[in-house]
């Protein structure tokens, strides 16, 4: 009965020197960002303790902080005990949950490379002095990582970076790192969140890697190639096309501006500059591809529209530089040019590149 009682539920036992009678801070881990749980307060002894709740088969990623400096981090499985001792400065010891224990292991190489990188930057030594360690933390995270794929605590090393700046995961090829650990998670821990999230990012990654292997192996141009699936399931590339100036329209149909766009605008400029070589070539970033097409074809859209299924994580967004959407470029072979989504400056940029 005491079992089954504490079933789906994890256990911190927390002491926390120099903090008696305090109030200190649960988080939880949403995405990459950890979300408060609750606040618990310790007693004379700086000690208390606290049940998350845990899924079978579903760890999940707690914090402890206090007056916003993170006491512990800890990866609980359900039914687990972690004991911590920990002080005010962010130092502790865990023990009872073998996660936690290989999620400190990460969190502590890392903060052993960023305070040598501070100390590095205050001693003013050489550039090539950083790059040094950052290599030798570079290979020490990826062997972390390919030691330890069955475990979550690989997921934040994935994402670890310097104040948010410089990830120790930055580079383009990087994406085959976060492919694999993804692959091997999911044969562990199929319906985790985390695992979800991850294979989002690892999809990201891999779009952005061979969008890049392909810009690093094409023939040269004045513009990027775009070749993704139409609203009929064909192929279909903007050199296809043949047209003087190609308008590139990045939209999202879940939004009624882009929908009203395409009709108050987009129809009426189509209608007008077809006949002097303007073609339309409209990425969807909705993922949701039937949606998408239910609504290409609800407002009887004559241009090319195409949809890749990848959403805000599709390759062509970054050949073209696009960080928000509504956006369009107007492509020709004189290269690209970024145009406000706008009738009239729409209308001018045409009248110019139609000449």
């Amino acid at each position: 009965m005491l079992s089954a009682c504490e079933g789906g539920k994890a256990k911190v036992d927390c002491t926390v020197k120099d903090a008696p009678s305090e109030k200190l801070v649960i988080s939880q881990l949403n995405g990459i960002v950890p979300e408060t749980l609750d606040t618990v307060k310790t007693d004379a002894t700086g000690r208390f303790t606290y049940k998350v709740k845990v899924k079978e088969g579903n760890p999940e990623f707690i914090y402890v902080y206090r007056k916003g400096t993170r006491l512990a981090s800890l990866l609980l499985e359900s039914g687990e005990k972690a004991v911590v001792e920990a002080d005010t400065l962010g130092n502790y010891e865990v023990s009872g949950s073998e996660g936690s224990i290989l999620l400190k292991e990460g969190d502590d190489n890392f903060r052993a490379f960023a305070n040598k990188l501070y100390a590095l930057s205050a001693a003013g030594a050489e550039p090539g002095e950083s790059a040094k360690e950052y290599i030798r933390h570079y290979r020490e995270a990826v062997k972390f990582v390919l030691v330890n794929n069955k475990s979550l605590a690989v997921i934040p090393v994935l994402y670890e970076s310097i104040e948010g700046t410089v990830p120790t995961f930055g580079r383009v090829s990087d994406a085959l790192i976060f492919r694999g650990a993804c692959d091997s998670l999911k044969t562990v821990y199929p319906d985790s969140k985390y695992v979800k999230a991850l294979d989002k990012e690892a999809q990201r990654r891999i779009n952005l890697f061979e969008m890049a292997n392909r810009l690093d192996n094409a023939e040269e141009r004045a513009y990027p190639m775009l070749r993704m699936p139409s609203v009929d399931g064909k192929m279909a590339d903007i050199d296809s096309l043949g047209a003087k100036v190609t308008l590139v329209y990045f939209w999202d149909d879940r939004e009624a501006t882009h929908k009203m766009f395409n009709l108050d605008v987009l129809k009426p400029v189509y209608e007008k500059y077809k006949a002097r070589g303007l073609e339309i070539y409209a990425v969807g970033v909705n993922s949701d591809k039937v949606s998408w097409a239910q609504t290409v074809k609800s407002q009887d859209l004559p241009w090319v529209n195409v949809n890749d299924g990848l959403g805000t994580a599709s390759g062509s967004l970054y050949v073209y530089n696009v960080q928000t959407v509504p956006a369009i470029v107007l492509v020709s072979g004189n290269g690209t040019t970024a145009v406000p989504v706008s009738e009239r400056p729409l209308r001018t940029a045409l009248e110019k590149a139609l000449k």
